[in-house]
């Protein structure tokens, strides 16, 4: 078994209602993000791939562009614009067309901070 990993890069602002931190989390604000898929299996025998990198990041081009540089709270599907809530959008976004998609991760390294989601069938 393979695992096959691709990372992209956005910036994007939001505001968010929290408990603690609450005066800068209310204003318009913004952060660097990282993400990161991650496709399981076993390669093609014919081609030697999990799945063609460049058709892999076609389509992360396209999920980077609907985030990057972005009002994240403006996204209808999105919800509350958390690290939580972009692994599943991202997720959404790329399952249909990578079934092999194992994880999603989004990081905000400047603050030290990751999120991981596996889908919800992994977690049942």
């Amino acid at each position: 078994m393979y695992e096959l990993s691709k990372q992209f890069r956005f910036d994007a602002a939001h505001t968010l209602d929290r408990i603690v931190q609450t005066e800068s989390s209310r204003r318009i604000h913004g952060h660097s993000y990282r993400g990161e898929v991650t496709l399981t299996g076993r390669p093609d025998p014919e081609s030697g791939m999990i799945v063609d990198v460049g058709i892999l990041e076609r389509e992360l081009e396209g999920v980077r562009d609907a985030l990057d540089h972005r009002f994240l709270d403006d996204i209808n599907d999105l919800g509350p614009a958390t690290m939580e809530n972009l692994c599943r959008w991202i997720w959404d976004r790329l399952k249909p067309s990578f079934p092999a998609l194992t994880k999603v991760s989004v990081y905000r390294d400047s603050n030290s901070d990751a999120c991981s989601y596996w889908g919800e069938e992994e977690l049942a």
